[in-house]
């Protein structure tokens, strides 16, 4: 879902102003909720909201969005899920047969 808005002034301060329904929809976006704003690239921004408890942990503002637009997008196209074929499965195997690595690698 997009929502439409302006940047403004609010008292000696720069906003953002977004339309209503953003608010109403998505209620954790509530009036004095603390958030955070990621620049991701060029004219692009994620805003997240810092008062959640999941929030807590630090976490990479980019897979959690690409996490949770994966998640709406199954949701609203759970006919589009299917399961791998036993082919796929064989040949994922086969292209990661002797590669080795460490957990630790990935922190």
């Amino acid at each position: 879902m997009s929502y439409k808005g302006k940047i403004t002034t609010s008292g000696s301060s720069e906003a953002i102003r977004l339309d209503k329904d953003l608010f109403k929809q998505n209620p954790e976006f509530k009036q004095q909720a603390e958030v955070r704003a990621d620049i991701i690239g060029p004219g692009k921004m994620l805003i997240s909201v810092l008062d959640r408890a999941e929030v807590a942990q630090e976490e990479d503002p980019i897979v959690g969005a690409f996490l949770a637009f994966l998640e709406n997008d199954l949701a609203k196209n759970q006919s589009a899920v299917s399961p791998l074929s036993a082919e796929t499965v064989a040949r994922a195997k086969a292209l990661t047969e002797g590669v080795v690595f460490n957990d630790d690698d990935f922190e």
